[in-house]
């Protein structure tokens, strides 16, 4: 009897990051990734975007494992989240779970989680209802695999995060020959990455990016600050070769640069050409300009944000000063591009220069229209379902991936919560299960919703109007004037006549509340909110977040005392 397969992207399909795919077999289910993703500029205050884990939840005792590609945030990073509620098995490569475990052991609900299993390309695990097995993949961090799970229906195959590089070092190769031996068997579905589905250039290889590197190094006079993502090992390992090659030393910036190089290095993914390349950010002063470069990889792993606080004084350690060159050795997402054109001005601002690699060879870690295309021929899927990127992206994978022979029915772009079934030898999109975001803000997950959010948007863009009243309900009286603060709206000591009028109107709507035999607070607040809305817009055009405070006293004859009770 085939076996009943059904496929769910609760992240990473629509967007960017935050990829986590569910593969259902009969009863089993099999998670590919738990990741993150950084927060768009809307997202005011949010540190970080999640999975919602909800129908894991609701299904948790089908769960048979979690399987990593590799170590980047957008594949590991939601782990700590999801492991504070269930404690499920965690596959990934030896440096996956190894920076998996950087993750959890930061958290302290997370930290005690020990159900972690190291596996390899050649490692193969039998389940009940399917064979999970891996493949290598070339990214920017080494012991990068590719997932199949195998069915009797057939196998669906995940490919991570994947580029070919011809060029690639060994720890760095993809198996070709495994890739053509999944092919050979029959392959139901490909879940391939989509992040560079746009590009039409051929990219660059490691060793040209490296030679890149190298020569901006050797021909810049002065002090160098280099920045990159923090999990990109194979970055980080062409930055400390160039510096040694340059004769220059290098300085790590922050914390989680250090936890990560440390790890890398000492399972031997990431090597030192001598012992006293790396000096301690104690040491910086000590050395001169033109043998300095400076890693900065920032909070998270993001360095714009951190080049920013550099080039305005602000950063704990460096200030970029006259001489220095900034090289941006990431090449940033779309939606970073305004960010980073900023970035570049503070940057001569301050005195410094700025150089992107991405302005002289095309640099990605995520594998071009060339690149899909031979995956495709490769694994020769029955159907296709592009993951990882927007949708634009998506939509162009399909139209590359119907150029190889697949027809249009056979490609399905999908949304966070579709249910692919196949069942009787055809794959169908059935009922979609509910998914939405989960918004990370500082210990609070999950509790930042859409109100809050629209809320936030109101005040960063027409600030807060805050009145404040007190009264004496016995006696339908108002105790004392309104007291009217405003933040972000309007300045006071300039518009004295429209805080007077809105004190004036405060104190009508309130009174005429008061004199009204069915008082209520909520009526009351509300007509306040009324009021105010309508005659700040007539005055001003702008409509601030209106917060009417009321006060009431009440006698107590017994202690002859006043007491008041506030009712926001």
């Amino acid at each position: 009897m085939s076996s009943h397969v059904k496929i769910m992207p609760l992240g990473g399909v629509r967007e960017n990051g935050k990829n986590m795919y569910v593969v259902e077999v009969d009863d089993e289910i099999y998670i590919l990734d738990c990741g993150l993703m950084y927060p768009e500029n809307e997202l005011l205050g949010i540190d970080v975007v999640i999975p919602d884990f909800s129908y894991l939840e609701e299904n948790i005792d089908r769960v048979v494992g979690i399987f990593l590609t590799h170590g980047h945030a957008d594949a590991i990073g939601a782990l700590p989240y999801f492991l504070k509620q269930h404690s499920v098995p965690v596959f990934g490569s030896e440096l996956t779970i190894a920076l998996a475990k950087l993750n959890v052991k930061a958290d302290k609900q997370t930290r005690n989680f020990k159900d972690f299993h190291v596996i390899d390309k050649d490692t193969k695990i039998d389940f009940e209802r399917a064979t999970v097995s891996f493949f290598k993949t070339t990214h920017s961090i080494p012991d990068s695999l590719g997932i199949v799970i195998e069915t009797n229906a057939g196998s669906v195959v995940y490919t991570g995060d994947f580029k070919f590089d011809q060029s690639a070092t060994p720890e760095y190769q993809s198996d070709f020959a495994r890739l053509a031996e999944i092919g050979q068997g029959n392959v139901l579905a490909l879940l391939s990455d989509s992040a560079n589905a746009e590009s039409p250039y051929e990219m660059a290889s490691e060793r040209d990016i490296a030679a890149n590197i190298l020569d901006t190094f050797q021909y810049h006079n002065g002090r160098i600050i280099a920045a990159a993502v923090a999990s990109n090992i194979a970055r980080i390992q062409q930055v400390i070769n160039a510096a040694a090659k340059s004769g220059r030393k290098v300085v790590l910036t922050g914390r989680d640069l250090e936890k990560i190089v440390r790890t890398a290095m000492r399972l031997k993914r990431l090597n030192l050409p001598s012992p006293d390349i790396l000096v301690p950010t104690k040491d910086l002063h000590k050395l001169a300009p033109e043998k300095t470069v400076i890693l900065e990889t920032g909070k998270m792993g993001e360095p714009i944000k951190a080049l920013q606080r550099m080039a305005t004084n602000r950063h704990r350690l460096i200030r970029i000063k006259e001489g220095d060159l900034v090289f941006i050795t990431t090449t940033p997402s779309h939606a970073m591009e305004t960010t980073v054109a900023k970035t570049k001005d503070m940057i001569y601002r301050a005195g410094g220069e700025v150089k992107s690699i991405s302005d002289e060879i095309h640099v990605s870690g995520h594998g071009n229209k060339n690149n899909l295309q031979l995956m495709i021929n490769l694994i020769k899927p029955t159907y296709l379902v592009p993951v990882q990127g927007e949708y634009r992206l998506l939509a162009a994978h399909a139209s590359i991936a119907h150029e190889t022979g697949i027809p249009f029915e056979n490609i399905f772009i999908t949304s966070k919560g579709d249910v692919l079934d196949y069942q009787k030898g055809q794959m169908h999109l059935a009922n979609q299960v509910d998914v939405g975001n989960t918004m990370i803000d500082g210990i609070g997950v999950g509790d930042i919703g859409n109100i809050v959010l629209r809320d936030r948007k109101v005040l960063s863009e027409d600030g807060i109007f805050v009145a404040v009243i007190t009264i004496n309900r016995k006696k339908r009286t108002i105790v004392s004037h309104p007291k009217i603060t405003t933040r972000g709206f309007v300045y006071i000591k300039t518009s004295r006549d429209l805080i007077h009028e809105s004190a004036n109107l405060v104190t009508k709507t309130v009174q005429d509340n008061l004199d009204n035999k069915e008082f209520d607070w909520g009526h009351l607040k509300q007509d306040i909110r009324e009021a105010l809305s309508g005659y700040l817009f007539e005055q001003t055009k702008r409509r601030p977040v209106i917060l009417p405070v009321i006060m009431e006293v009440n006698q107590n004859r017994r202690h002859a005392a006043n007491t008041t009770t506030t009712k926001a």
